[in-house]
């Protein structure tokens, strides 16, 4: 089986046409694999495009505000990459005078570049042979070659990587790897995949030993925890809301929230009320102007179940106090699941 003339015969065929896949320019290869981690297709093509429109060049997202970058990246989730994607454009701007580097390993030693990303792109846009395996990719060969060995243990990562090594196109680095990542999302999908039309139907080692569904194979399963989260959205006399930015090492950090009283079990406003902490947000005198249902928002390892409590001030702020006026407050670069209860409230109707 000639496994490289096969694929990408296939790929010629049943290509999706997509807005990075003609591209050569590093930069906005780059940028769609940052956005595709984690993100389906058709969620990532909107973010691409808005990236591209307000930042057209890598110096242009390095000069960027880290705000700016992760209001354009809201509503995409796992925003670490959206940090990364700037810190790695201003190092790129200050080491490589704006320049793209052009090797493997100077691309993975960009901020949140792995050998996956680093591999795709210098093959994508440097023709370098570099194979590239990712969660796709596990799936088809898995399946193909019959490979039970664990994805996520160190002799799974090897053994992959040296059969991804191997089929390689040389010749064809580019074309071979994007048509071995699209194979495994069109076709040879994780539930349901085309079986009874694969152009690799008969040499498919899970097929003839009726394994397909149950590879790959992963020895680790992370347990959930779950996590609850009372938010107090408290607003002065001046129509003002206070925030604050996430800075810890944490969900969500450099986005901005209301004030968080977290808990380890769901909790009524009224046992709310009597912690020392509430009262210390609140003060003695306020209006409960809104009390939201509960929101459930699913995360890789954590399930978190959000209320939202608005709370009406007699008097300002402090200037200690951080704030910004409800009419600016869409500036702001909001969790998913907060941008949700904005969306469902809408504060200026309760000022």
């Amino acid at each position: 089986m000639d496994f490289s003339k096969t694929l990408i015969k296939w790929y010629q065929r049943h290509k999706r046409e997509l807005p990075w896949r003609h591209e050569t320019d590093p930069y906005k290869i780059w940028l769609s694999e940052i956005i595709l981690q984690q993100t389906q297709v058709v969620q990532g093509q909107s973010y691409y495009l808005k990236f591209i429109e307000t930042f057209p060049t890598v110096n242009d997202l390095a000069a960027a505000s880290e705000d700016k970058v992760l209001k354009l990246w809201q509503g995409l989730g796992y925003y670490s990459r959206a940090r990364n994607l700037h810190a790695a454009a201003q190092y790129i701007v200050n080491t490589h005078g704006g320049k793209f580097p052009n090797t493997f390993e100077a691309i993975k030693h960009l901020k949140g570049v792995g050998s996956y990303t680093a591999a795709a792109i210098a093959s994508i846009a440097f023709q370098l042979p570099h194979a590239v395996v990712d969660g796709n990719v596990y799936r088809v060969l898995s399946r193909i070659f019959g490979v039970e060995t664990p994805i996520d243990s160190t002799a799974g990562k090897k053994e992959f990587q040296a059969l991804a090594d191997s089929l390689l196109n040389t010749k064809m680095p580019d074309i071979h790897n994007q048509a071995l990542m699209e194979f495994g999302a069109l076709h040879c999908r994780p539930v349901n995949p085309a079986c009874d039309t694969c152009v690799f139907n008969t040499n498919c080692l899970a097929l003839k030993t009726r394994k397909v569904a149950q590879l790959p194979i992963k020895e680790k399963k992370i347990k959930s925890r779950e996590r609850y989260l009372n938010y107090f959205v408290i607003l002065d006399k001046n129509a003002c809301v206070a925030v604050n930015r996430r800075n810890e090492k944490d969900i969500w950090q450099g986005l901005y929230e209301f004030d968080l009283i977290e808990t380890h079990e769901s909790t009524s406003l009224e046992d709310l009320l009597k912690l020392d902490a509430t009262k210390i947000l609140l003060g003695s005198s306020f209006r409960l102007a809104y009390n939201s249902n509960e929101y459930k928002h699913i995360l890789s390892h954590q399930n978190l179940k959000a209320k939202f409590f608005v709370c009406q001030l007699n008097e300002s702020f402090a200037k200690k106090k951080a704030s910004i006026s409800l009419k600016d407050l869409h500036a702001l670069a909001f969790p998913r699941l907060i941008e949700k209860f904005l969306k469902d409230c809408k504060l200026e109707k309760l000022v």
